[in-house]
Protein backbone atom coordinates (compact mmCIF):
# COMPACT_ATOMS: atom_id res chain seq x y z
CA UNK A 1 0.00 0.00 0.00
CA UNK A 2 1.31 3.45 -0.93
CA UNK A 3 2.32 5.69 1.92
CA UNK A 4 -0.17 8.47 2.67
CA UNK A 5 1.66 11.82 2.53
CA UNK A 6 1.74 13.88 5.72
CA UNK A 7 1.49 17.64 6.18
CA UNK A 8 2.35 19.93 9.10
CA UNK A 9 0.80 23.43 9.20
CA UNK A 10 3.23 25.67 11.06
CA UNK A 11 0.92 28.39 12.35
CA UNK A 12 -2.40 26.61 11.98
CA UNK A 13 -4.16 28.85 14.54
CA UNK A 14 -4.39 31.84 12.16
CA UNK A 15 -7.16 32.52 9.65
CA UNK A 16 -5.34 31.01 6.68
CA UNK A 17 -3.97 28.07 8.68
CA UNK A 18 -7.39 27.15 10.04
CA UNK A 19 -8.99 27.21 6.60
CA UNK A 20 -6.18 25.14 5.08
CA UNK A 21 -6.61 22.58 7.84
CA UNK A 22 -10.38 22.42 7.26
CA UNK A 23 -9.84 21.80 3.57
CA UNK A 24 -7.13 19.19 4.14
CA UNK A 25 -9.05 17.37 6.87
CA UNK A 26 -11.52 15.93 4.34
CA UNK A 27 -8.86 14.50 2.02
CA UNK A 28 -8.49 10.73 2.38
CA UNK A 29 -5.18 10.75 0.48
CA UNK A 30 -3.43 12.93 3.04
CA UNK A 31 -2.78 13.07 6.79
CA UNK A 32 -2.36 16.31 8.78
CA UNK A 33 0.01 16.33 11.75
CA UNK A 34 -0.24 18.90 14.54
CA UNK A 35 2.23 20.06 17.14
CA UNK A 36 1.44 20.18 20.85
CA UNK A 37 0.17 23.76 21.44
CA UNK A 38 2.63 24.07 24.31
CA UNK A 39 5.50 23.62 21.82
CA UNK A 40 4.21 25.60 18.84
CA UNK A 41 6.89 28.29 19.40
CA UNK A 42 9.66 25.83 20.25
CA UNK A 43 12.08 25.69 17.27
CA UNK A 44 13.46 22.28 18.23
CA UNK A 45 10.00 20.73 18.53
CA UNK A 46 8.87 22.24 15.23
CA UNK A 47 12.01 21.07 13.46
CA UNK A 48 11.56 17.56 14.84
CA UNK A 49 8.04 17.41 13.43
CA UNK A 50 9.22 18.83 10.10
CA UNK A 51 11.61 15.87 9.82
CA UNK A 52 8.66 13.47 10.09
CA UNK A 53 6.38 14.92 7.39
CA UNK A 54 6.41 15.24 3.62
CA UNK A 55 5.32 18.87 3.38
CA UNK A 56 5.13 21.89 5.69
CA UNK A 57 2.76 24.82 5.19
CA UNK A 58 4.01 28.08 6.72
CA UNK A 59 1.13 30.27 7.96
CA UNK A 60 3.29 32.72 9.85
CA UNK A 61 4.42 36.38 9.81
CA UNK A 62 7.25 37.01 7.36
CA UNK A 63 10.15 36.89 9.84
CA UNK A 64 8.83 33.73 11.47
CA UNK A 65 8.32 32.13 8.04
CA UNK A 66 11.94 32.83 7.15
CA UNK A 67 13.06 31.24 10.43
CA UNK A 68 10.93 28.15 9.75
CA UNK A 69 12.33 27.84 6.24
CA UNK A 70 15.83 27.80 7.73
CA UNK A 71 14.79 25.12 10.25
CA UNK A 72 13.55 22.97 7.38
CA UNK A 73 16.68 23.54 5.28
CA UNK A 74 18.89 22.47 8.20
CA UNK A 75 17.39 18.99 7.91
CA UNK A 76 19.24 18.39 4.65
CA UNK A 77 18.06 15.19 2.98
CA UNK A 78 15.23 14.91 5.53
CA UNK A 79 13.89 18.38 4.73
CA UNK A 80 10.18 18.48 3.81
CA UNK A 81 8.81 20.39 0.87
CA UNK A 82 7.34 23.78 1.78
CA UNK A 83 4.38 25.96 0.86
CA UNK A 84 4.84 29.43 2.37
CA UNK A 85 1.65 31.47 2.75
CA UNK A 86 3.53 34.58 3.93
CA UNK A 87 4.98 37.41 1.83
CA UNK A 88 8.54 36.40 2.71
CA UNK A 89 9.56 34.52 -0.44
CA UNK A 90 7.22 35.70 -3.21
CA UNK A 91 9.93 37.47 -5.19
CA UNK A 92 12.71 35.03 -4.29
CA UNK A 93 13.96 33.28 -7.47
CA UNK A 94 14.80 30.16 -5.44
CA UNK A 95 11.10 29.66 -4.65
CA UNK A 96 8.50 28.68 -7.23
CA UNK A 97 5.65 31.17 -7.38
CA UNK A 98 2.50 29.28 -6.45
CA UNK A 99 0.10 30.55 -9.10
CA UNK A 100 -0.45 27.53 -11.38
CA UNK A 101 -2.26 29.63 -13.99
CA UNK A 102 0.64 32.12 -14.29
CA UNK A 103 2.04 30.46 -17.44
CA UNK A 104 1.28 27.22 -19.30
CA UNK A 105 4.19 25.46 -17.55
CA UNK A 106 3.81 26.93 -14.06
CA UNK A 107 1.77 24.04 -12.66
CA UNK A 108 4.54 21.61 -13.65
CA UNK A 109 7.13 23.86 -12.05
CA UNK A 110 5.15 23.92 -8.80
CA UNK A 111 4.72 20.15 -8.88
CA UNK A 112 8.49 19.67 -9.06
CA UNK A 113 9.55 22.44 -6.68
CA UNK A 114 10.91 21.82 -3.16
CA UNK A 115 9.73 25.27 -2.04
CA UNK A 116 6.66 27.18 -3.20
CA UNK A 117 5.54 30.67 -2.21
CA UNK A 118 1.75 30.99 -2.14
CA UNK A 119 0.57 34.20 -3.88
CA UNK A 120 -0.97 37.18 -2.14
CA UNK A 121 -4.70 37.71 -2.53
CA UNK A 122 -4.64 41.07 -4.31
CA UNK A 123 -1.76 40.18 -6.68
CA UNK A 124 -3.51 36.96 -7.73
CA UNK A 125 -6.31 38.84 -9.46
CA UNK A 126 -4.13 41.62 -10.88
CA UNK A 127 -1.45 39.28 -12.25
CA UNK A 128 -3.97 37.02 -13.98
CA UNK A 129 -5.43 40.10 -15.71
CA UNK A 130 -2.18 41.83 -16.61
CA UNK A 131 0.35 39.15 -17.52
CA UNK A 132 -1.46 37.90 -20.65
CA UNK A 133 -1.67 41.47 -21.96
CA UNK A 134 2.02 42.11 -21.31
CA UNK A 135 3.15 38.82 -22.84
CA UNK A 136 1.00 39.41 -25.92
CA UNK A 137 2.56 42.85 -26.41
CA UNK A 138 -0.79 44.59 -26.03
CA UNK A 139 0.33 46.33 -22.84
CA UNK A 140 3.90 47.68 -22.76
CA UNK A 141 5.90 46.43 -19.79
CA UNK A 142 6.39 50.05 -18.67
CA UNK A 143 2.66 50.86 -18.84
CA UNK A 144 1.47 53.11 -15.96
CA UNK A 145 -0.84 50.55 -14.35
CA UNK A 146 -3.31 51.45 -11.61
CA UNK A 147 -4.81 48.64 -9.54
CA UNK A 148 -7.74 49.20 -7.20
CA UNK A 149 -9.19 46.50 -4.99
CA UNK A 150 -11.67 45.86 -2.19
CA UNK A 151 -11.59 42.93 0.22
CA UNK A 152 -13.64 41.62 3.08
CA UNK A 153 -12.13 42.22 6.50
CA UNK A 154 -10.96 38.61 6.97
CA UNK A 155 -8.00 39.45 4.75
CA UNK A 156 -6.58 41.70 7.46
CA UNK A 157 -5.94 38.94 10.00
CA UNK A 158 -7.13 38.34 13.53
CA UNK A 159 -6.76 41.93 14.77
CA UNK A 160 -8.82 43.42 11.94
CA UNK A 161 -11.41 40.66 12.21
CA UNK A 162 -11.83 41.43 15.92
CA UNK A 163 -12.26 45.16 15.23
CA UNK A 164 -14.95 44.61 12.61
CA UNK A 165 -16.83 41.94 14.50
CA UNK A 166 -16.87 44.18 17.59
CA UNK A 167 -18.35 47.02 15.52
CA UNK A 168 -15.35 49.30 16.07
CA UNK A 169 -14.20 49.55 12.43
CA UNK A 170 -15.51 51.79 9.63
CA UNK A 171 -17.88 50.48 6.97
CA UNK A 172 -15.31 51.21 4.26
CA UNK A 173 -11.69 52.29 4.33
CA UNK A 174 -8.89 52.95 1.85
CA UNK A 175 -5.43 52.05 3.03
CA UNK A 176 -1.91 51.68 1.64
CA UNK A 177 -2.05 55.35 0.66
CA UNK A 178 1.70 55.74 1.17
CA UNK A 179 1.90 53.54 -1.97
CA UNK A 180 4.27 51.06 -0.34
CA UNK A 181 1.95 48.09 0.20
CA UNK A 182 3.94 44.89 0.61
CA UNK A 183 2.14 43.21 -2.30
CA UNK A 184 3.46 45.68 -4.91
CA UNK A 185 6.87 44.03 -5.61
CA UNK A 186 5.15 40.66 -6.13
CA UNK A 187 2.48 42.18 -8.36
CA UNK A 188 5.04 44.02 -10.49
CA UNK A 189 7.44 41.09 -10.89
CA UNK A 190 4.95 38.38 -11.78
CA UNK A 191 2.78 40.59 -13.99
CA UNK A 192 5.90 41.29 -16.05
CA UNK A 193 5.86 45.06 -15.45
CA UNK A 194 9.01 47.19 -15.47
CA UNK A 195 7.24 50.28 -14.06
CA UNK A 196 6.01 50.13 -10.46
CA UNK A 197 2.19 50.04 -10.51
CA UNK A 198 0.02 52.23 -8.30
CA UNK A 199 -1.93 49.93 -6.00
CA UNK A 200 -4.73 51.17 -3.73
CA UNK A 201 -6.46 48.50 -1.60
CA UNK A 202 -9.55 48.95 0.52
CA UNK A 203 -11.52 46.99 3.09
CA UNK A 204 -15.27 46.93 3.67
CA UNK A 205 -17.60 45.65 6.37
CA UNK A 206 -18.23 42.13 5.11
CA UNK A 207 -16.23 39.03 6.01
CA UNK A 208 -14.79 37.72 2.75
CA UNK A 209 -14.78 38.16 -1.00
CA UNK A 210 -12.65 40.38 -3.24
CA UNK A 211 -12.78 42.43 -6.42
CA UNK A 212 -9.62 43.70 -8.13
CA UNK A 213 -10.13 46.33 -10.85
CA UNK A 214 -7.76 47.87 -13.42
CA UNK A 215 -8.93 50.86 -15.55
CA UNK A 216 -7.51 51.26 -19.06
CA UNK A 217 -7.56 53.87 -21.84
CA UNK A 218 -7.59 51.61 -24.87
CA UNK A 219 -5.89 54.11 -27.18
CA UNK A 220 -2.76 53.85 -25.01
CA UNK A 221 -2.43 50.11 -25.71
CA UNK A 222 -0.71 48.58 -28.73
CA UNK A 223 -3.08 48.23 -31.66
CA UNK A 224 -5.83 50.20 -29.88
CA UNK A 225 -7.75 47.03 -28.96
CA UNK A 226 -11.48 46.92 -28.41
CA UNK A 227 -12.90 45.53 -25.14
CA UNK A 228 -13.90 42.41 -27.08
CA UNK A 229 -10.28 41.92 -28.17
CA UNK A 230 -9.07 41.96 -24.57
CA UNK A 231 -11.79 39.53 -23.55
CA UNK A 232 -10.84 37.18 -26.39
CA UNK A 233 -7.19 37.31 -25.36
CA UNK A 234 -8.03 36.39 -21.76
CA UNK A 235 -10.42 33.63 -22.87
CA UNK A 236 -7.73 32.06 -25.02
CA UNK A 237 -5.18 32.26 -22.20
CA UNK A 238 -7.36 30.52 -19.60
CA UNK A 239 -9.28 28.12 -21.83
CA UNK A 240 -9.51 24.78 -20.04
CA UNK A 241 -8.49 26.16 -16.63
CA UNK A 242 -10.17 24.39 -13.74
CA UNK A 243 -10.46 27.45 -11.54
CA UNK A 244 -9.99 30.60 -13.64
CA UNK A 245 -12.68 31.64 -16.10
CA UNK A 246 -13.64 34.68 -18.18
CA UNK A 247 -17.22 35.81 -17.61
CA UNK A 248 -19.35 38.29 -19.56
CA UNK A 249 -19.21 41.96 -18.60
CA UNK A 250 -21.86 43.14 -16.16
CA UNK A 251 -23.35 46.47 -15.11
CA UNK A 252 -22.73 45.70 -11.44
CA UNK A 253 -20.43 43.36 -9.54
CA UNK A 254 -20.57 42.28 -5.91
CA UNK A 255 -17.61 40.61 -4.18
CA UNK A 256 -19.08 37.66 -2.28
CA UNK A 257 -20.47 35.41 -5.04
CA UNK A 258 -17.47 33.02 -5.08
CA UNK A 259 -16.94 32.70 -1.33
CA UNK A 260 -15.73 29.33 -0.02
CA UNK A 261 -14.55 28.27 -3.47
CA UNK A 262 -11.23 28.36 -5.31
CA UNK A 263 -12.85 29.94 -8.37
CA UNK A 264 -11.78 33.22 -9.94
CA UNK A 265 -13.75 35.15 -12.56
CA UNK A 266 -12.16 37.67 -14.94
CA UNK A 267 -14.21 40.27 -16.84
CA UNK A 268 -13.63 43.05 -19.34
CA UNK A 269 -16.14 45.87 -18.86
CA UNK A 270 -15.77 48.56 -21.48
CA UNK A 271 -17.04 50.95 -24.11
CA UNK A 272 -15.69 50.73 -27.64
CA UNK A 273 -17.16 54.15 -28.40
CA UNK A 274 -15.41 55.77 -25.44
CA UNK A 275 -12.19 53.80 -25.85
CA UNK A 276 -12.17 52.77 -22.21
CA UNK A 277 -12.26 49.51 -20.26
CA UNK A 278 -12.10 48.21 -16.72
CA UNK A 279 -10.66 44.76 -16.11
CA UNK A 280 -11.96 42.98 -13.02
CA UNK A 281 -11.16 39.82 -11.08
CA UNK A 282 -13.63 38.46 -8.53
CA UNK A 283 -12.73 35.70 -6.07
CA UNK A 284 -12.64 34.73 -2.41
CA UNK A 285 -9.69 36.32 -0.61
CA UNK A 286 -9.62 33.26 1.65
CA UNK A 287 -10.08 30.82 -1.26
CA UNK A 288 -8.14 31.44 -4.47
CA UNK A 289 -6.58 34.35 -2.61
CA UNK A 290 -5.13 32.24 0.22
CA UNK A 291 -6.19 28.83 1.59
CA UNK A 292 -7.78 27.39 -1.52
CA UNK A 293 -4.71 28.32 -3.54
CA UNK A 294 -2.44 26.69 -0.95
CA UNK A 295 -4.42 23.45 -1.12
CA UNK A 296 -4.27 23.56 -4.94
CA UNK A 297 -0.47 23.83 -4.69
CA UNK A 298 -0.27 21.06 -2.09
CA UNK A 299 -2.17 18.78 -4.45
CA UNK A 300 0.24 19.53 -7.29
CA UNK A 301 3.32 19.01 -5.09
CA UNK A 302 2.13 15.75 -3.56
CA UNK A 303 0.50 14.42 -6.72
CA UNK A 304 -2.89 13.88 -5.10
CA UNK A 305 -6.43 15.01 -5.93
CA UNK A 306 -7.67 17.77 -3.64
CA UNK A 307 -10.91 19.48 -2.72
CA UNK A 308 -10.29 23.22 -2.61
CA UNK A 309 -13.75 24.13 -1.24
CA UNK A 310 -14.45 24.31 2.46
CA UNK A 311 -16.47 21.39 3.83
CA UNK A 312 -20.18 22.19 3.74
CA UNK A 313 -20.38 22.43 7.55
CA UNK A 314 -17.74 25.17 7.56
CA UNK A 315 -19.36 27.36 4.93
Amino acid sequence: MAKIPTVFIDGEAGTTGLQIRERLAILPALSVRSIDPAHRKDPAARQALMAEVDLVVLCLPDDAAKESAVLAAELGDRAPRIVDASTAHRVDPDWAYGLPELTPDQAARIAAAPRVSNPGCYPTGAILLLRPLVEAGVMPADYPVTVNAVSGYSGGGNAMIAEYEAGRAPDFELYGLALNHKHVPELQLHAGLTRRPIFIPSVADYRQGMIVSIPLHLDTLAGRPKPADLEALLRARYAGSEYVSVAPASAKLEPEALNNTNLLELRVHGSEALGQAVLTARFDNLGKGASGAAVQNIGLMLGIPVETRLPAAAE
